[in-house]
């Protein structure tokens, strides 16, 4: 894994850096993981309740909504609560219509805030945009806080849209409507950049994204954005969908960017699923970047699908268990031990790929199949070492793995 976490690394687009509270954007810094609450963050225990859970499941960095004068003076309690819960994460406020009226009235938001995130299609109109837009860089300047700029194309400048669409209308060769789109994307949040760097803020304090919801318009307005900039990319469609739409549309489009070396943050804008968690956004975000190389955060389960040789339900169970296992365990196992986040694991159903795939990973188990003899050989680091059978199967082989972590990984200092 730390190989192939090398060799992808390389191929990063090179961008400035900019620090966000105690997490480094860009550059040479690995991809970071975003997320954001979807509570009312007027309620300064529940969003940081929310923010906490994200956090622990491995957010880097969390968004919330900054939509009126109680959510803005909600956003000190909500830090203290955090730092009472024993958790340091960097807070996003997300800023639409009235940030810079919020900002400028509640102005212990913002030094509470570790970024802003405003949108240049609606900080205003007319002859209200740019004062509007020079009022929260201004105070972003004067609370040293980063800010991403980010567009939308479901609110994109209207001015700027038909600027670009007149220039389209004089070209021998007018540009297809989404080409149009696309441009004034791009241009939207390279000229906003421009300007918050001429109201004072340093080029280091910028991120920019410019999200839409379909893949191949992600993928064509970032490769068009990272060419033409330096600035760290935040990565995302703006409304990814629920369940597995979601899942493989963030994927498919967020993987080839990620494997093109774009991209310096990602979040995966999941629609949960009723009563579903908020926190699957991060783990299918974390798996986007764990299964490509680029970063390790929990070891990984390889187990198979199953077929006509496997009619038990028994390795599904225990690739579930294992998996759950892990992940429950993985805040206590990083606090005290080294390297445990690329720990390979095998479970798999039948003798015909079983060993080999046990073989391959740190700890394996090969499951009997249908007809085959109620005997499963359990694999450490390629060696066969014990063969469990019996009715607690799930509960030695469980046992086998925390004592892999306990003796094979180095104990932190402290």
């Amino acid at each position: 894994m730390n190989g192939a976490i090398d060799g992808q690394a390389a191929l990063r687009r090179q961008s400035r850096q900019v620090r966000i509270g105690k997490v480094l954007v860009g550059s040479d810094a690995p991809v970071v993981v975003q997320s954001m609450t979807n509570t009312d963050t007027a309620d300064a225990i529940a969003t940081a309740i929310q923010v906490a859970q994200l956090a622990r499941a491995g957010s880097e960095m969390v968004r919330i909504t900054v939509n009126n004068e109680e959510a803005a003076r909600a956003v000190p309690a909500i830090r203290e609560q955090l730092a009472r819960m024993n958790v340091d994460v960097p807070l996003v406020g997300d800023f639409h219509y009235n940030g810079h009226k919020l900002l400028t009235d509640v102005p212990e938001c913002a030094e509470a805030l570790a970024k802003l995130r405003i949108n240049p299609g609606n900080v205003g109109a007319g002859t209200k945009r740019d004062p509007q837009f020079a009022s929260i860089i201004e105070i972003a300047c004067k609370y040293d806080k980063p800010v991403r700029i980010g567009v939308n194309w479901g609110s994109l400048d209207p001015s700027v849209l038909a600027r670009i669409m007149d220039e389209n209308a004089s070209r021998k060769v007018p540009l297809d409507a989404g080409a149009v789109m696309r441009e004034a994307l791009v241009t939207s949040a390279l000229e906003s950049a421009a300007k918050a760097e001429s109201y004072g803020l340093p080029g280091d304090r910028i991120i920019l994204s410019a999200k839409v919801s379909s893949v191949q318009d992600l993928i064509a307005v970032y490769r068009d954005l990272a060419r033409r900039c330096d600035y760290p990319l935040h990565l995302g469609l703006t409304e990814a969908g629920m369940g597995s739409k979601g899942i493989v549309a963030s994927t498919a489009a967020m993987g080839v960017l990620l494997q093109e070396g774009i991209g310096d943050t990602i979040r995966v804008s999941l629609t949960p699923e009723p009563n579903g968690s908020r926190t699957q956004e991060v783990v299918v975000a974390q798996e986007i970047l764990q299964t490509m190389g680029l970063r390790a955060f929990t070891p990984m389960v390889t187990a198979c699908p199953g077929c006509g040789r496997t009619t038990s339900t028994f390795f599904q169970e225990l690739a579930s268990r294992i998996q759950n296992h892990v992940r429950e365990q993985m805040p206590l196992w990083r606090e005290q031990y080294d390297g445990v986040e690329n720990m390979t694991l095998a479970v798999m159903g039948c003798v015909v790929n079983g060993p080999g795939e046990s073989k391959h990973a740190n700890v394996g188990i090969s499951l009997p199949g249908t007809g085959e003899t109620p005997a499963a050989p359990v694999f450490v680091d390629g060696q066969k070492t014990v063969t469990l059978r019996g009715g607690n199967i799930a509960t030695e082989f469980q046992a086998i793995v925390d004592e892999y972590v306990a003796t094979r990984y180095r104990k932190k200092a402290g």
